[in-house]
Protein backbone atom coordinates (compact mmCIF):
# COMPACT_ATOMS: atom_id res chain seq x y z
CA UNK A 1 0.00 0.00 0.00
CA UNK A 2 1.35 3.43 -0.95
CA UNK A 3 0.52 6.40 1.26
CA UNK A 4 0.71 9.71 -0.62
CA UNK A 5 1.21 13.08 1.04
CA UNK A 6 0.97 16.21 -1.07
CA UNK A 7 2.31 19.59 -0.02
CA UNK A 8 2.56 22.93 -1.79
CA UNK A 9 3.29 25.01 1.29
CA UNK A 10 6.86 25.55 0.12
CA UNK A 11 6.71 28.34 -2.44
CA UNK A 12 9.67 26.90 -4.38
CA UNK A 13 8.19 23.54 -5.34
CA UNK A 14 5.29 21.14 -4.95
CA UNK A 15 6.19 18.12 -2.84
CA UNK A 16 4.75 14.62 -3.25
CA UNK A 17 5.86 12.07 -0.65
CA UNK A 18 4.97 8.45 -1.47
CA UNK A 19 5.46 6.25 1.59
CA UNK A 20 5.72 2.57 0.59
CA UNK A 21 7.51 -0.51 1.89
CA UNK A 22 6.93 -2.27 -1.42
CA UNK A 23 10.23 -1.24 -3.01
CA UNK A 24 13.79 -1.95 -1.86
CA UNK A 25 14.97 1.35 -3.28
CA UNK A 26 14.17 5.00 -2.65
CA UNK A 27 13.47 7.30 -5.59
CA UNK A 28 13.86 11.08 -5.71
CA UNK A 29 12.45 12.63 -8.87
CA UNK A 30 12.49 16.34 -9.71
CA UNK A 31 10.33 17.51 -12.61
CA UNK A 32 10.73 20.93 -14.21
CA UNK A 33 7.81 21.98 -16.42
CA UNK A 34 7.40 24.86 -18.88
CA UNK A 35 5.28 25.49 -21.99
CA UNK A 36 6.70 24.22 -25.27
CA UNK A 37 8.45 27.08 -27.03
CA UNK A 38 10.30 27.11 -30.35
CA UNK A 39 12.86 29.63 -29.07
CA UNK A 40 14.23 27.39 -26.31
CA UNK A 41 13.31 23.82 -27.26
CA UNK A 42 16.82 22.93 -28.47
CA UNK A 43 18.42 24.41 -25.37
CA UNK A 44 16.09 22.36 -23.18
CA UNK A 45 16.91 19.26 -25.24
CA UNK A 46 20.64 19.88 -24.76
CA UNK A 47 20.59 20.55 -21.01
CA UNK A 48 20.09 16.93 -19.79
CA UNK A 49 23.28 15.93 -21.61
CA UNK A 50 25.27 18.82 -20.12
CA UNK A 51 23.95 18.51 -16.56
CA UNK A 52 24.99 14.86 -16.27
CA UNK A 53 28.66 15.75 -16.79
CA UNK A 54 29.36 17.14 -13.34
CA UNK A 55 28.69 19.67 -10.57
CA UNK A 56 30.97 22.23 -9.01
CA UNK A 57 31.60 19.80 -6.13
CA UNK A 58 32.23 16.92 -8.57
CA UNK A 59 33.51 18.79 -11.64
CA UNK A 60 34.33 15.87 -13.93
CA UNK A 61 32.18 13.03 -15.23
CA UNK A 62 34.41 10.50 -13.49
CA UNK A 63 34.18 12.26 -10.10
CA UNK A 64 30.44 12.68 -10.59
CA UNK A 65 29.98 8.94 -11.23
CA UNK A 66 32.34 7.98 -8.41
CA UNK A 67 30.26 10.07 -5.98
CA UNK A 68 27.19 8.10 -7.06
CA UNK A 69 29.09 4.85 -6.57
CA UNK A 70 30.05 5.99 -3.07
CA UNK A 71 26.34 6.39 -2.34
CA UNK A 72 26.05 2.59 -2.49
CA UNK A 73 25.66 2.48 -6.25
CA UNK A 74 23.11 5.28 -6.56
CA UNK A 75 21.89 5.98 -10.09
CA UNK A 76 20.99 9.33 -11.62
CA UNK A 77 19.51 10.11 -15.02
CA UNK A 78 18.18 13.28 -16.63
CA UNK A 79 15.95 13.50 -19.69
CA UNK A 80 13.49 15.73 -21.50
CA UNK A 81 10.00 14.89 -22.74
CA UNK A 82 6.91 16.61 -24.08
CA UNK A 83 3.48 15.96 -22.66
CA UNK A 84 0.72 17.83 -24.39
CA UNK A 85 1.98 21.39 -24.83
CA UNK A 86 4.46 21.10 -21.95
CA UNK A 87 8.16 20.33 -21.96
CA UNK A 88 9.38 18.47 -18.87
CA UNK A 89 12.96 17.93 -17.74
CA UNK A 90 13.15 15.06 -15.23
CA UNK A 91 15.99 14.38 -12.77
CA UNK A 92 15.68 10.82 -11.46
CA UNK A 93 17.77 9.43 -8.61
CA UNK A 94 17.56 5.90 -7.23
CA UNK A 95 19.31 4.86 -4.02
CA UNK A 96 19.37 1.75 -1.84
CA UNK A 97 16.94 1.66 1.05
CA UNK A 98 19.08 2.48 4.13
CA UNK A 99 17.22 -0.29 6.00
CA UNK A 100 19.28 -2.79 4.05
CA UNK A 101 22.62 -0.97 4.58
CA UNK A 102 24.99 -1.31 7.53
CA UNK A 103 25.98 2.34 7.73
CA UNK A 104 25.46 5.36 9.97
CA UNK A 105 25.54 7.62 6.92
CA UNK A 106 22.29 9.47 6.19
CA UNK A 107 22.02 8.14 2.66
CA UNK A 108 18.67 9.84 1.92
CA UNK A 109 20.00 13.25 2.91
CA UNK A 110 23.19 12.72 0.90
CA UNK A 111 21.10 11.77 -2.12
CA UNK A 112 18.85 14.82 -1.77
CA UNK A 113 21.95 17.00 -1.45
CA UNK A 114 23.47 15.41 -4.55
CA UNK A 115 20.40 15.89 -6.73
CA UNK A 116 20.00 19.44 -5.41
CA UNK A 117 23.54 20.27 -6.49
CA UNK A 118 22.86 18.71 -9.89
CA UNK A 119 19.87 21.01 -10.29
CA UNK A 120 21.24 24.20 -8.71
CA UNK A 121 25.03 23.96 -8.91
CA UNK A 122 26.10 22.27 -12.16
CA UNK A 123 29.71 22.45 -13.34
CA UNK A 124 30.47 26.05 -14.37
CA UNK A 125 33.42 28.17 -15.42
CA UNK A 126 32.69 31.70 -14.25
CA UNK A 127 29.18 32.61 -15.32
CA UNK A 128 28.95 29.90 -17.96
CA UNK A 129 28.90 26.16 -18.45
CA UNK A 130 32.16 24.41 -19.31
CA UNK A 131 32.75 25.14 -23.02
CA UNK A 132 34.29 21.72 -23.67
CA UNK A 133 31.27 19.95 -22.20
CA UNK A 134 28.81 22.09 -24.16
CA UNK A 135 30.59 21.56 -27.48
CA UNK A 136 30.85 17.81 -26.93
CA UNK A 137 27.24 17.41 -25.87
CA UNK A 138 26.04 19.47 -28.84
CA UNK A 139 27.50 16.72 -31.00
CA UNK A 140 25.78 14.09 -28.85
CA UNK A 141 22.43 15.85 -29.34
CA UNK A 142 23.04 16.23 -33.07
CA UNK A 143 23.58 12.48 -33.31
CA UNK A 144 20.31 11.96 -31.40
CA UNK A 145 18.45 14.23 -33.84
CA UNK A 146 19.97 12.40 -36.81
CA UNK A 147 19.04 9.05 -35.27
CA UNK A 148 15.36 10.05 -35.43
CA UNK A 149 15.73 10.75 -39.15
CA UNK A 150 17.47 7.41 -39.66
CA UNK A 151 14.75 5.50 -37.80
CA UNK A 152 11.99 5.65 -40.39
CA UNK A 153 9.18 4.77 -37.99
CA UNK A 154 10.21 7.64 -35.69
CA UNK A 155 10.72 9.92 -38.67
CA UNK A 156 7.25 9.17 -40.06
CA UNK A 157 5.69 9.85 -36.66
CA UNK A 158 7.59 13.14 -36.41
CA UNK A 159 6.48 14.20 -39.90
CA UNK A 160 2.88 13.23 -39.13
CA UNK A 161 2.90 15.53 -36.10
CA UNK A 162 4.67 18.27 -38.11
CA UNK A 163 1.78 18.28 -40.56
CA UNK A 164 -1.06 17.55 -38.16
CA UNK A 165 -0.07 20.21 -35.60
CA UNK A 166 1.61 22.71 -37.91
CA UNK A 167 0.16 25.73 -36.06
CA UNK A 168 0.31 24.22 -32.56
CA UNK A 169 3.05 24.01 -29.94
CA UNK A 170 2.86 20.20 -29.98
CA UNK A 171 4.57 20.19 -33.39
CA UNK A 172 7.90 21.07 -31.72
CA UNK A 173 10.52 18.32 -31.77
CA UNK A 174 11.46 17.08 -28.30
CA UNK A 175 15.12 16.67 -29.37
CA UNK A 176 15.25 20.18 -30.81
CA UNK A 177 16.65 21.25 -34.18
CA UNK A 178 20.13 20.86 -35.67
CA UNK A 179 20.05 24.36 -37.12
CA UNK A 180 19.85 25.86 -33.61
CA UNK A 181 23.00 24.20 -32.33
CA UNK A 182 25.52 26.55 -33.95
CA UNK A 183 24.13 29.54 -32.01
CA UNK A 184 24.15 27.77 -28.63
CA UNK A 185 27.26 28.34 -26.52
CA UNK A 186 28.31 27.93 -22.90
CA UNK A 187 27.20 31.49 -21.99
CA UNK A 188 23.71 31.66 -23.50
CA UNK A 189 22.92 28.08 -22.48
CA UNK A 190 23.86 28.86 -18.87
CA UNK A 191 21.83 32.08 -18.95
CA UNK A 192 18.81 30.15 -20.17
CA UNK A 193 19.34 27.48 -17.52
CA UNK A 194 19.37 30.14 -14.80
CA UNK A 195 16.00 31.31 -16.10
CA UNK A 196 14.66 27.75 -16.30
CA UNK A 197 15.73 26.76 -12.79
CA UNK A 198 14.21 29.96 -11.42
CA UNK A 199 10.91 29.96 -13.30
CA UNK A 200 9.91 26.41 -14.30
CA UNK A 201 7.23 24.77 -12.20
CA UNK A 202 9.02 22.25 -9.98
CA UNK A 203 7.43 19.08 -8.61
CA UNK A 204 9.47 16.79 -6.36
CA UNK A 205 8.50 13.16 -5.76
CA UNK A 206 10.13 11.07 -3.03
CA UNK A 207 9.08 7.42 -3.06
CA UNK A 208 10.02 4.47 -0.85
CA UNK A 209 10.29 3.25 2.74
CA UNK A 210 10.58 6.65 4.40
CA UNK A 211 9.77 5.71 7.98
CA UNK A 212 11.69 7.94 10.43
CA UNK A 213 12.77 10.24 7.55
CA UNK A 214 11.58 13.83 7.60
CA UNK A 215 11.56 14.33 3.84
CA UNK A 216 9.98 17.77 4.02
CA UNK A 217 12.70 19.08 6.35
CA UNK A 218 15.51 17.63 4.22
CA UNK A 219 14.13 19.17 1.07
CA UNK A 220 13.60 22.52 2.79
CA UNK A 221 17.30 22.49 3.66
CA UNK A 222 18.67 21.51 0.26
CA UNK A 223 16.06 22.98 -2.10
CA UNK A 224 15.84 26.35 -0.37
CA UNK A 225 16.80 28.64 -3.27
CA UNK A 226 14.23 31.33 -3.89
CA UNK A 227 12.42 30.83 -7.14
CA UNK A 228 10.11 33.09 -9.10
CA UNK A 229 7.98 30.32 -10.52
CA UNK A 230 4.23 30.30 -10.58
CA UNK A 231 1.91 27.72 -12.07
CA UNK A 232 1.45 28.62 -15.74
CA UNK A 233 -1.89 28.01 -17.37
CA UNK A 234 -1.45 27.04 -21.01
CA UNK A 235 -3.45 29.06 -23.47
CA UNK A 236 -6.07 26.87 -25.07
CA UNK A 237 -5.30 26.50 -28.76
CA UNK A 238 -8.23 26.81 -31.12
CA UNK A 239 -8.01 23.93 -33.59
CA UNK A 240 -10.25 24.46 -36.59
CA UNK A 241 -11.97 21.28 -37.80
CA UNK A 242 -10.91 20.64 -41.37
CA UNK A 243 -10.99 18.05 -44.09
CA UNK A 244 -8.39 15.35 -43.48
CA UNK A 245 -5.19 16.02 -45.39
CA UNK A 246 -2.94 13.48 -47.04
CA UNK A 247 0.84 13.79 -47.24
CA UNK A 248 2.98 11.45 -49.36
CA UNK A 249 6.77 11.70 -49.24
CA UNK A 250 9.46 9.58 -50.85
CA UNK A 251 12.79 8.28 -49.56
CA UNK A 252 15.19 5.48 -50.38
CA UNK A 253 13.37 2.84 -48.32
CA UNK A 254 11.99 -0.64 -48.83
CA UNK A 255 9.12 -0.64 -46.31
CA UNK A 256 6.49 2.08 -46.47
CA UNK A 257 5.35 3.82 -43.28
CA UNK A 258 1.65 4.62 -43.16
CA UNK A 259 0.78 6.74 -40.12
CA UNK A 260 -2.61 8.33 -39.40
CA UNK A 261 -3.47 11.04 -36.91
CA UNK A 262 -6.93 11.43 -35.35
CA UNK A 263 -8.21 14.05 -32.94
CA UNK A 264 -9.98 12.49 -29.97
CA UNK A 265 -10.70 15.78 -28.16
CA UNK A 266 -10.32 13.74 -24.94
CA UNK A 267 -7.50 14.29 -22.43
CA UNK A 268 -6.61 12.90 -19.00
CA UNK A 269 -8.93 15.26 -17.14
CA UNK A 270 -11.91 14.40 -19.34
CA UNK A 271 -14.63 12.13 -17.94
CA UNK A 272 -14.34 9.90 -21.03
CA UNK A 273 -10.60 9.25 -20.60
CA UNK A 274 -11.15 5.75 -19.17
CA UNK A 275 -13.48 4.89 -22.05
CA UNK A 276 -10.84 6.13 -24.51
CA UNK A 277 -8.40 3.66 -22.95
CA UNK A 278 -10.80 0.80 -23.58
CA UNK A 279 -11.66 2.11 -27.07
CA UNK A 280 -7.98 2.14 -28.02
CA UNK A 281 -7.47 -1.33 -26.58
CA UNK A 282 -10.11 -2.77 -28.90
CA UNK A 283 -9.04 -0.65 -31.88
CA UNK A 284 -5.26 -1.02 -31.94
CA UNK A 285 -3.68 -1.14 -28.51
CA UNK A 286 -3.04 -4.89 -28.19
CA UNK A 287 -2.29 -7.96 -30.37
CA UNK A 288 -5.96 -8.91 -30.14
CA UNK A 289 -7.07 -5.55 -31.55
CA UNK A 290 -8.93 -4.82 -34.77
CA UNK A 291 -5.89 -3.26 -36.44
CA UNK A 292 -3.61 -6.18 -35.67
CA UNK A 293 -6.14 -8.85 -36.66
CA UNK A 294 -7.59 -7.21 -39.79
CA UNK A 295 -4.64 -5.30 -41.23
CA UNK A 296 -1.78 -7.63 -40.33
CA UNK A 297 -3.25 -11.10 -39.79
CA UNK A 298 -6.24 -11.44 -42.11
CA UNK A 299 -4.97 -9.35 -45.03
CA UNK A 300 -1.21 -9.66 -44.51
CA UNK A 301 -0.86 -5.98 -45.37
CA UNK A 302 1.34 -4.76 -42.56
CA UNK A 303 4.57 -5.74 -40.88
CA UNK A 304 3.11 -4.02 -37.82
CA UNK A 305 -0.12 -2.17 -37.11
CA UNK A 306 -1.01 -0.51 -33.81
CA UNK A 307 -2.43 2.63 -32.23
CA UNK A 308 -1.70 4.79 -29.20
CA UNK A 309 -3.07 8.05 -27.85
CA UNK A 310 -1.58 11.18 -26.30
CA UNK A 311 -3.09 11.77 -22.87
CA UNK A 312 -2.65 15.56 -22.70
CA UNK A 313 -3.19 16.67 -26.29
CA UNK A 314 -6.24 14.65 -27.32
CA UNK A 315 -4.63 12.85 -30.26
CA UNK A 316 -4.68 9.22 -31.39
CA UNK A 317 -2.05 7.82 -33.75
CA UNK A 318 -2.05 4.73 -35.96
CA UNK A 319 1.31 3.27 -37.03
CA UNK A 320 1.79 0.67 -39.75
CA UNK A 321 4.65 -0.62 -41.86
CA UNK A 322 3.47 -1.78 -45.29
CA UNK A 323 4.63 -2.65 -48.78
CA UNK A 324 4.62 0.64 -50.73
CA UNK A 325 2.24 -0.88 -53.30
CA UNK A 326 -0.41 -1.64 -50.65
CA UNK A 327 -1.03 1.98 -49.64
CA UNK A 328 -4.65 2.41 -50.72
CA UNK A 329 -5.76 -1.02 -49.55
CA UNK A 330 -4.06 -0.67 -46.16
CA UNK A 331 -5.43 2.83 -45.61
CA UNK A 332 -8.93 1.67 -46.51
CA UNK A 333 -8.83 -1.26 -44.09
CA UNK A 334 -7.42 0.91 -41.26
CA UNK A 335 -10.21 3.45 -41.74
CA UNK A 336 -12.77 0.63 -41.89
CA UNK A 337 -11.61 -0.50 -38.44
CA UNK A 338 -12.11 2.99 -37.06
CA UNK A 339 -15.54 3.18 -38.68
CA UNK A 340 -16.41 -0.20 -37.14
CA UNK A 341 -15.49 1.18 -33.72
CA UNK A 342 -17.63 4.26 -34.26
CA UNK A 343 -20.54 2.10 -35.41
CA UNK A 344 -20.25 -0.18 -32.37
CA UNK A 345 -19.10 -3.29 -34.24
CA UNK A 346 -17.43 -4.92 -31.26
CA UNK A 347 -18.61 -7.51 -28.77
CA UNK A 348 -19.09 -7.49 -25.01
CA UNK A 349 -16.27 -10.05 -24.87
CA UNK A 350 -13.94 -7.60 -26.64
CA UNK A 351 -14.89 -4.87 -24.19
CA UNK A 352 -14.16 -7.08 -21.19
CA UNK A 353 -10.88 -8.29 -22.67
CA UNK A 354 -9.77 -4.72 -23.38
CA UNK A 355 -10.71 -3.61 -19.86
CA UNK A 356 -8.68 -6.49 -18.44
CA UNK A 357 -5.66 -5.75 -20.64
CA UNK A 358 -5.76 -2.01 -19.93
CA UNK A 359 -6.12 -2.66 -16.20
CA UNK A 360 -3.17 -5.08 -16.22
CA UNK A 361 -1.11 -2.55 -18.17
CA UNK A 362 -1.84 0.16 -15.61
CA UNK A 363 -1.08 -2.15 -12.69
CA UNK A 364 2.26 -3.12 -14.25
CA UNK A 365 3.08 0.57 -14.59
CA UNK A 366 2.10 1.24 -10.98
CA UNK A 367 4.36 -1.63 -9.85
CA UNK A 368 7.37 0.25 -11.20
CA UNK A 369 8.55 3.23 -9.10
CA UNK A 370 9.23 5.48 -12.10
CA UNK A 371 5.99 4.36 -13.73
CA UNK A 372 4.05 5.17 -10.57
CA UNK A 373 5.49 8.69 -10.49
CA UNK A 374 4.69 9.22 -14.18
CA UNK A 375 1.08 8.19 -13.56
CA UNK A 376 0.81 10.56 -10.60
CA UNK A 377 2.38 13.37 -12.61
CA UNK A 378 -0.57 13.09 -15.01
CA UNK A 379 -2.57 14.81 -12.25
CA UNK A 380 -0.19 17.79 -12.26
CA UNK A 381 -0.22 18.10 -16.04
CA UNK A 382 -4.00 17.83 -16.23
CA UNK A 383 -4.65 19.89 -13.08
CA UNK A 384 -6.92 17.20 -11.71
CA UNK A 385 -7.11 15.14 -8.53
CA UNK A 386 -8.17 11.90 -10.26
CA UNK A 387 -6.13 9.16 -8.57
CA UNK A 388 -4.84 5.94 -10.14
CA UNK A 389 -7.36 3.96 -8.04
CA UNK A 390 -10.19 6.14 -9.34
CA UNK A 391 -9.01 5.65 -12.92
CA UNK A 392 -8.81 1.87 -12.52
CA UNK A 393 -12.33 1.88 -11.10
CA UNK A 394 -13.55 4.01 -14.01
CA UNK A 395 -11.94 1.61 -16.51
CA UNK A 396 -13.75 -1.34 -14.93
CA UNK A 397 -17.07 0.58 -15.13
CA UNK A 398 -16.79 1.35 -18.87
CA UNK A 399 -19.82 0.24 -20.90
CA UNK A 400 -20.52 0.02 -24.61
CA UNK A 401 -22.35 3.33 -24.67
CA UNK A 402 -19.27 5.03 -23.19
CA UNK A 403 -17.07 3.64 -25.98
CA UNK A 404 -19.62 4.74 -28.59
CA UNK A 405 -19.58 8.25 -27.10
CA UNK A 406 -15.79 8.32 -27.45
CA UNK A 407 -16.12 7.30 -31.09
CA UNK A 408 -18.34 10.31 -31.80
CA UNK A 409 -15.47 12.62 -30.76
CA UNK A 410 -12.79 11.04 -32.95
CA UNK A 411 -12.05 12.67 -36.30
CA UNK A 412 -9.40 11.84 -38.88
CA UNK A 413 -7.03 14.77 -39.29
CA UNK A 414 -3.94 13.68 -41.26
CA UNK A 415 -2.70 10.71 -43.27
CA UNK A 416 1.06 10.54 -43.73
CA UNK A 417 2.73 8.02 -46.04
CA UNK A 418 6.49 7.61 -46.38
CA UNK A 419 7.09 5.52 -49.48
CA UNK A 420 9.86 4.28 -51.76
CA UNK A 421 11.46 6.60 -54.30
CA UNK A 422 9.70 6.63 -57.63
CA UNK A 423 6.33 6.38 -55.97
CA UNK A 424 3.80 3.68 -56.77
CA UNK A 425 0.47 3.40 -58.50
CA UNK A 426 -1.53 3.49 -55.25
CA UNK A 427 -0.11 6.61 -53.62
Amino acid sequence: MTSITESNENKNYNLHVLESKKFKTIHIIVKMKAPLNRENITQRALLPFVLQQGTNRYPTASLFRRALDDLYGARLSIDGAKKGNNHIISFRMEIANPTYLSTEQNVVEEAIKFISETVYDPKTVGQAFDSGIVQREKQTLKQKINAVVDNKMSFANMRLIDEMCEDEAYRLHVHGYSEDLEDINEQNLYQYYQQLVSQDQMDIYVLGDLENTNVEALLSTHFNQDRAFKAIELEEEKVVQREAKEIVEEQDIQQGKLHLGFRTNITFANKDYAALQVFNGIFGGFPSSKLFINVREKNSLAYYAASRFESHKGLLFVFSGIDPNDYKKAKTIILEQMDAMVQGEFTDEQIEESKKLVTNQWKETLDNPNGLVEVLYHQVLADTTRSSDQLLDEINQVKKEDILRVGQHIKLDTVYFLTAQGGNEDA
